[in-house]
């Protein structure tokens, strides 16, 4: 599997993430599910996505959190922040969804349609001392359940055609195919060209690729 960005950044990034959640949901009484809608709303979701280094490592969680309200509400982030000497479940969420994004290559806007703030909340409990590769388990499975596979994937199953070699002998980033079959990628937006060249592979018309 090809995670979404190297893994020297994956524990910076998992703590800032952690850190923006306790700080804006603790110390600035921001609600769980309002925050994670101003996240996903920002382009702060994005670079992280995109493995942007400045963000993964340059910036604490305050700076994120700060960063997030600012541009979507226009408001500045005042509040003092919490000391603690253990992880709230607030960070755990940002923590945990901080690696499975990482894992998994998927938006985060793609992961909090999966889950609510109130669910992540009660997983805390149970998951908080796991590995966090439990978490990656289970939300694996509840996004699979929840979004289908597309018909991208489906016709290259069908075919017998491993993702690698789709991507080899269309000459489309193996990344790319990925991000389609994941629906991080609208295929319904993808060039005539690559589209074309995928179909050709598959032995379809572009049209059996769309996603209704």
């Amino acid at each position: 599997m090809i995670h979404a960005y190297q893994e020297i950044y994956l524990s910076k990034a998992q703590a800032a993430l952690g850190e923006a959640f306790d700080y804006a949901v603790n110390a600035c009484k921001i609600s769980g599910d309002k925050f994670i809608k101003l996240f996903v709303a920002s382009t702060v979701s994005e670079k992280l996505e995109n493995g942007e280094p400045a963000f993964l490592a340059g910036k604490s969680g305050i700076e994120l959190a700060a960063d997030i309200v600012a541009e979507t509400t226009g408001k500045e982030l005042s509040a003092e922040p919490i000391v603690r000497f253990d992880r709230s479940a607030e960070y755990w969420i940002g923590w945990a969804v901080a690696y499975y994004q990482w894992y998994s290559g998927r938006s985060y806007r793609s992961i909090f349609k999966a889950f609510t703030f109130d669910e992540l909340q009660k997983m805390y409990d149970t998951l908080h001392e796991a590995d966090v590769s439990k978490f990656a388990d289970i939300a694996d499975a509840r996004i699979r359940e929840l979004f289908p596979e597309t018909n991208l994937k489906r016709i290259r199953a069908a075919y017998g055609c491993s993702q690698a070699e789709l991507a080899r002998k269309s000459g489309v980033s193996l990344r790319s195919i990925q991000m389609y079959e994941q629906r991080n990628k609208d295929i319904n937006k993808a060039s005539a060209d690559t589209l074309y060249r995928v179909a050709k592979v598959l032995g379809c018309t572009m049209e059996d690729l769309f996603e209704k």
